[in-house]
């Protein structure tokens, strides 16, 4: 049995298919020492090796096991029970990292929007629990400017030059500043600063439009709009409030499996998500 490559399981009625590799991916475990038949409690019926445990929790030991990440979903909380079976299965790395809830558990995050129209301009401040987000926005928002002569905006052929990117202003790692719109420069020359935002590829002026397309970009990237107000203070400024379950930072697990080792692992932060 130690030399099949693949390996079929019926975990409380549910069926899996996987490499024995992966079930061996720690010697010490009980799924390791089942493939190679030295745990008897695990019964081959028909073929397929017969579990008498939670099939559906079985499926998250499964995908630790073929990522070696822990990664769960943002409803989760069956943690101690899903830490029970990977103690049952000699899964001790995992039941160890089960066992600290904070590093797993997806926190509630918090978005702020200040938009205020100043003559011919729009104001916009984004302020952010988490800077991690900011910083992804930061790199979905570009602001253009250029300058033009002519008649005014309203010319149908006005003199345009080429827009050039601004720097967005970054008063710290948890918010960010930027305007768009028209100003006066000098004589019939006007400055214009224009906002695009990632994946759309409009240069919008109007801070009003721009304002709906930011709201629509948080909104399709999982934020939920729990109130607006106005902060009279800051010139009439509209704010909008935004909360989405922020998912933890994946947890990746090096396993130390030198020669005659017992799988010895440690936690690292997954670097896909740069939780901060």
């Amino acid at each position: 049995m130690s030399s099949r490559e693949v390996v079929v399981l019926s975990v409380g009625g549910v069926r899996f298919v996987t490499r024995a590799s992966t079930l061996q991916q720690f010697p010490e475990s009980r799924l390791a020492r089942m493939v190679s038949d030295d745990d008897q409690e695990f019964k081959l019926v028909n073929g397929e090796f017969f579990v008498d445990r939670d099939g559906a929790l079985f499926s998250y030991i499964m995908d630790f096991l073929r990522t070696l990440q822990v990664s769960l979903p943002t409803d989760f909380s069956d943690y101690q029970r899903l830490q029970r079976e990977a103690e049952f299965y000699g899964l001790y790395p995992l039941a160890n990292l089960l066992s600290q809830e904070h590093l797993l558990k997806p926190r509630l995050e918090i978005l702020e929007v200040r938009f205020s129209l100043q003559e011919m301009q729009a104001f916009f401040r984004i302020f952010g629990s988490c800077s991690t987000t900011i910083e992804a926005l930061a790199e979905q928002i570009t602001v253009f400017t250029g300058q033009q002569s002519g008649q005014g905006w309203n010319s149908p052929f006005p003199s345009q030059k080429p827009l050039v990117p601004l720097p967005l202003e970054r008063p710290s790692h948890h918010d960010m500043v930027f305007l768009c719109g028209t100003e006066y420069s000098a004589g019939d020359q006007f400055v214009a600063r224009y906002v695009s935002i990632k994946p759309d590829k409009r240069k919008l002026i109007n801070g009003t439009n721009v304002l709906g397309l930011l709201l629509d970009t948080l909104l399709k990237d999982g934020f939920r709009l729990i109130s607006t107000r106005t902060v009279p203070s800051e010139e009439k400024a509209e704010c909008y409030t935004f909360e989405r379950m922020k998912r933890a930072a994946g947890l990746d697990i090096m396993v130390n499996q030198t020669p005659g080792s017992s799988g010895v692992a440690q936690a690292r932060r997954s670097q896909v998500q740069k939780g901060k």
